[in-house]
Parts: C-alpha cells; sequence; structure tokens
C-alpha cells in the first residue's frame, strides 16, 4: 500500500489527540503537520497541549516536535505537505463546512469527524461495515467542487455507532421501528472528570443535538446512491432520548426494534457473529477481526470491562431477549472516541485508500 503523508487538524482537542494516538506507527499513514486555532500556532505541539493531554497513553514522540500551525491560515502550508487530512476542528458549523470545502477545492481530500457536512447530500457518511459502497458519491462531488483528488467523507455521530452496526445484519428482516436510550460518556463532550466535576456522581439527561442525529442520521448511512447524491432511507422511524453518564468512554444503547417478519433469537445471534464486511475482508488495519462480539452473560457488556475490545474498534452486544410490546430489545456498547470518532475516522481513510479514492 501507498505511504501517506497526513495532517490533524483541531489536533489539540480530545478527538484531534485520538488521531495523533491512532496514527503514530501507523502502517499507511504519517503525520507530517499538525494545526489548531491561533492561539496554538507557533508552538511545538508538546508545548500546545501541555497539561490538556487527556490520552491514556503518553504523547507521541514525533508528533510532540511538530509546529503547530493555524488550520485556517496556514491552509496552503499544510496542503502542500501532506496527501490528506484529518479534521476534527472546534468551531462554528458554518465555519467549519467553508474549511472543509477550501481544502477539498485545494485538491486536499478531507476524512472529517465534524457534523458540518453529515447532511451534504453528495458527501458520503461512512460507517465502513455498513455503508461502503457510499463512496461512490465522491465521483459526483468531485463534479460538483470542480476537484480531481479533493473531496470531503465524513463519520457519523458517535452515538449511533453502537446500535446501527447490531441492527444492519438484520435489515432484511424489515426494520419497522427502533427506541434506543444512549448512555454517553463524558468524552464525547471533549471532558474529563477533571475540567467536569460536576459529572462525577451525576446523570444529565440532555445532550443538546444529540437525539436528532441520534434519529437522522442512520437514515443517511442506510440510504441509496442515486443521481449524484445519497438519497436517504425512509424507514425505519427511529426514536431516541440520549443522556450524559459519568463514564470516561464507551457509549451504551438500550435499543428496542420491531420488524415487519420477526426474526428468532438464535437466527440474530447467528447473524451478528458472522458478520463480516469489506474492511475485514480487505483486512485493513484498524479493522476489528470480530465486528459484533456477542455476550451471553446477562450482565455484558459493560462499559469498563469491554469498550477496549478490539482496540476499541468492536461493537459489543447483549441481553438480547424478546419484548412484550417490541419484537427484541437488546443492549449494545461502543468505544465513542474510538470506533465513534477518530478510530472510525483513521478505518475510512483506509476503506477509501484501499478503494482508490486517496
Amino acid at each position: 500500500m501507498k505511504q501517506y503523508n497526513v495532517a490533524v487538524l483541531g489536533a489539540t482537542g480530545m478527538v484531534g489527540q485520538r488521531f495523533i494516538t491512532l496514527l503514530d506507527g501507523h502502517p499507511w499513514y504519517t503525520v507530517t503537520a499538525v494545526a489548531a486555532s491561533a492561539r496554538s500556532a507557533g508552538k511545538s505541539y508538546a508545548q500546545a497541549v501541555e497539561g490538556r493531554w487527556a490520552m491514556p497513553t503518553p504523547l507521541p514522540a514525533a508528533a510532540a516536535k511538530l509546529p503547530v500551525l493555524d488550520a485556517v491560515a496556514d491552509m496552503d502550508k499544510i496542503v502542500a505537505a501532506v496527501d490528506f487530512v484529518f479534521c476534527a476542528v472546534d468551531m462554528p458549523k458554518d465555519e467549519i463546512r467553508a474549511l472543509e470545502e477550501r481544502y477539498a477545492q485545494a485538491e486536499c481530500p478531507v476524512i472529517s469527524n465534524n457534523s458540518a457536512h453529515r447532511h451534504t447530500p453528495d458527501v458520503p457518511m461512512i460507517i465502513p461495515e455498513v455503508n461502503p459502497e457510499h463512496a461512490a458519491v465522491i465521483d459526483a462531488q468531485r463534479k460538483r467542487l470542480g476537484t480531481k483528488r479533493g473531496f470531503i467523507a465524513v463519520k457519523s455521530n458517535c452515538s449511533i455507532q453502537s446500535y446501527v452496526p447490531a441492527l444492519h445484519p438484520l435489515m432484511d428482516f424489515g426494520l419497522r421501528e427502533v427506541l434506543a436510550c444512549t448512555y454517553q460518556a463524558i468524552s464525547g463532550a471533549g471532558k474529563t472528570f477533571e475540567t467536569w466535576p460536576e459529572m462525577v456522581d451525576n446523570v444529565i439527561p440532555y445532550i443538546g443535538g444529540e437525539e436528532q442525529k441520534s434519529e437522522q442520521e442512520p437514515l443517511k448511512v442506510w440510504g441509496t446512491v442515486s443521481g449524484g447524491v445519497i438519497v436517504d432511507a425512509v424507514s425505519p422511524g427511529i426514536t431516541t432520548q440520549c443522556l450524559r453518564v459519568p463514564a470516561t468512554d464507551g457509549h451504551m444503547a438500550a435499543v428496542f426494534a420491531r420488524f415487519e417478519r420477526k426474526p428468532e433469537i438464535e437466527e440474530i445471534k447467528r447473524r451478528w457473529q458472522a458478520f463480516q464486511a469489506e474492511p475485514q475482508q480487505l483486512k485493513l488495519p484498524s479493522a476489528p477481526k470480530q465486528f459484533l462480539h456477542v455476550f451471553e452473560e446477562d450482565d455484558r457488556p459493560q462499559t469498563r470491562l469491554d469498550r477496549m475490545l478490539e482496540n476499541g474498534m468492536a461493537v459489543s452486544v447483549g441481553r438480547l431477549r424478546p419484548d412484550t410490546q417490541y419484537d427484541i430489545k437488546f443492549v449494545c456498547l461502543s468505544h465513542n472516541t474510538l470506533r465513534g470518532a477518530a478510530g472510525g475516522g483513521v478505518l475510512m481513510a483506509e476503506l477509501l485508500s484501499a478503494k482508490g479514492y486517496l
């Protein structure tokens, strides 16, 4: 596989730090530039994250020495130094949208963790095991942007990364209705217990915008590429409640589902255990060997025990049983800053590299 030089935009934030740790020693990608806001520009990366490093592993030595560039003002310098960028900037949504398009139009592909372009019709929003075929819309996007190489691809919201993968192998039973209650870790807000002491011994039953994202984004993921855009699916109907809970990492969901043809419990388990997709077939470096891990124990998955399965890139499913109002119910778990954010972005880049888009 070709070797790529990459930049991380928004490198000082929680997700940006995850990108830096995941890309350290990556077999395909080498971080040759880091960028953040103007207030961090000019410092070394080590200086910029001093007192803010939130990862459980040490700051990678190679990244520590890099000078921090201004993601906006130094765009030309960044584009000249890299093959593509990972974007995790913290800016108003309209500014992110404009910035990502500027990079794409400068012939620098953008792999984005941000939500700004998730509903742009010709921008693929890819969960690599679920909708890799959506990469085909990139050709139409390039025509709109007037580019040969440049494009934007986004990953979905972290809250849907637990339950959408678990429901996906069951779609042919005619999935009609989904109710999901998510219990989301504080790192999803870019926080630690040190920076957010109000979350200790507390649950907050509101996360701004999260329920709307959790109900709408799966319909784009399950949509189809047609006429140069992604046409959202019209079903299933999805309703959610999203709660912030006092866990460092890991988003859990309690899911209830109704189908046109009710599947047998053992058939569901068989499908989950057998599920393989393009990332596994291509043996992508960040792909989990077993995407869906099925637990039989009544008290699993558990956030602390299971969030790091397959380097945090697997989805855990358990407590599958019939329901008195819906057809089935189960609990699922994913690591929100690995599978749900930076790790999902790296895996999407690997998929697009293997498909020839990068």
